[in-house]
């Protein structure tokens, strides 16, 4: 079984999630299922002390599991894990992983009769474990793309928007290429919101505009400390990661949003495997078991991400467009 890794702690990070913490007052998850969602608490879980929401196994979708997979019994969840709510972080102990994803991919392992094992990777990593076989399948924020489609199998199951975080009371909003002309702008490389960037500053120039100043950054601390200090204009993220961020601290604010897979497709967010990986189906029946059954609402809702919802998972919907 694969051991997990140990993060690497920061003192930003350190102060950071002890500052959210202690604005939390409940969970985000009761011991057993219900069937309507309940209402957001006021404040989220960021303790190693989750109770996370479970639900019962159901046979007929847990026989779709590969033999393998189900001799093993557990579920092999590659994940990439961030600094900050309330997708898939490490909680206030360091080392306890937590957030929408990992509750997600628990509930779906519910569903198929597995045990979940959660194995944090960096973001290329990811990839290369599915690749390999050394995971089962990815949870942690993966757009459905077209070239991603020709190595990997989807099942969808949240909207993927991302967000422009900037200082709160910038007046400044972006709702396309224009507005970031000439912007010193932030983001993580290798993503899906770097292309779009790239694409847009592209875009620019050949209109006549300045082009975007691209700042990389690959740790949420680091990026957070040059928007604070004014290095950059804004950071470019998922959305729930950003909107989370400025309402909890109170000093940015998001002033755009746009698809992550562009202007012509509703970016999609999906668990993934490697293509041709008959787990795929089972993934895709326990998404649909646990958005009918309320589970899926519930959680989405403690963490905040119930605007990012989708009605039923899909199997390789249209992706993110290929760039030439």
């Amino acid at each position: 079984m694969p051991s997990r890794k140990e993060p690497v702690v920061t003192a930003t990070r350190r102060l950071l999630l002890a500052a959210l913490a202690a604005t939390t007052l409940a969970g985000c998850a009761s011991a057993t299922a219900d069937p309507q969602p309940r209402a957001a608490p006021s404040g989220i879980n960021l303790t190693p002390d989750q109770h996370r929401l479970t639900t019962p196994k159901v046979d007929s979708i847990a026989a779709l599991v590969p033999d393998g997979v189900r001799s093993r019994g557990t579920l092999q969840v590659v994940d990439s894990l961030g600094t900050v709510p309330p997708l898939d972080f490490y909680a206030t102990d360091d080392k306890t992983i937590i957030g929408a994803e990992p509750d997600l991919a628990s509930l779906v392992a519910d569903v198929l009769g597995l045990k979940v094992q959660f194995n944090p990777e960096s973001w290329e990593n990811v990839f290369v474990g599915l690749d390999s076989g050394k995971y089962d399948v990815g949870f942690t924020n993966i757009t459905v793309t077209e070239a991603r489609k020709e190595k990997y199998d989807f099942a969808t199951y949240r909207l993927d928007n991302l967000g422009f975080e900037a200082r709160k009371g910038s007046g400044w909003k972006v709702t396309g290429p224009e507005d970031v002309a000439g912007r010193t702008i932030g983001v993580s490389s290798g993503t899906n919101q770097e292309k779009l960037l790239l694409a847009w500053s592209d875009q620019d120039v050949k209109a006549g505009l300045k082009p975007v100043d691209v700042k990389y950054y690959q740790n949420s601390a680091d990026h957070y400390l040059a928007l604070g200090s004014g290095r950059i204009d804004a950071w470019l993220g998922p959305n729930p990661t950003t909107a989370f961020h400025a309402a909890q601290t109170g000093q940015t604010e998001i002033v755009g949003t746009y698809s992550g897979a562009g202007k012509d497709v509703q970016g999609k967010i999906a668990a993934t495997v490697k293509k041709g990986n008959p787990l795929n189906t089972a993934v895709n029946a326990a998404l649909n078991e646990i958005i009918k059954n309320g589970t899926y609402a519930q959680v989405l809702q403690c963490w905040g991400l119930s605007n990012e919802a989708v009605p039923g998972s899909e199997i390789n919907p249209p992706g993110l467009p290929k760039t030439n």
